[in-house]
């Protein structure tokens, strides 16, 4: 049991970690993003490091159901989990720093498209750390949309 507490504990300060390290290498960025001309339905500022805490957490909890898992594709499911955070991780890099909007935007369904792979891959392990990641799948769906107008209305 306590391990398993352990591997939990471990997976999510990785996550969440990686996530908080992208976020302070963009830190001066929201002054410019509130400066941007937004589409409806964009959210304030502040709810987007709230909204991606949840979504960290959620993925190291994933993470943590699959390493603990005895499946054989565990591995192969564990390697694009990586990959999709290394993706993810300079997403932001792109969008905010780079002000690379419209790369950003297809680096953006890179990551969907490995989020769906990891999907796919972790619901053949365990549904419970596949269906985790529905709330992620469904902000990177509302992410692509946000990033592809402000790309259109700030170019």
């Amino acid at each position: 049991m306590r391990n398993k507490t352990k591997v939990f504990v471990l997976s999510i300060l990785i996550a969440v970690g990686i996530g908080a390290l992208s976020g302070f290498l963009t830190r001066g960025s929201m002054d410019r993003f509130e400066a941007l001309t937004k589409p409806p339905l964009a959210p304030p500022g502040w709810l987007f490091p709230v909204v991606w805490g949840i979504l960290f957490i959620l993925m190291g909890i994933s993470a943590a159901i699959i390493y603990l898992s005895e499946s054989p594709q565990r591995t192969r499911a564990l390697k694009v989990y990586t990959l999709q955070l290394i993706v993810n991780f300079f997403w932001s890099i792109l969008f905010f720093n780079l002000e690379a909007r419209l790369f950003a935007f297809f680096w953006l369904l890179l990551l969907l498209a490995l989020v769906l792979l990891m999907f796919v891959l972790f619901k053949r392990i365990s549904p419970t750390a596949a269906y985790l990641q529905i709330p992620y799948i469904l902000w990177l769906l509302f992410a692509a949309y946000l990033n592809g107008a402000i790309y259109l209305l700030n170019r």
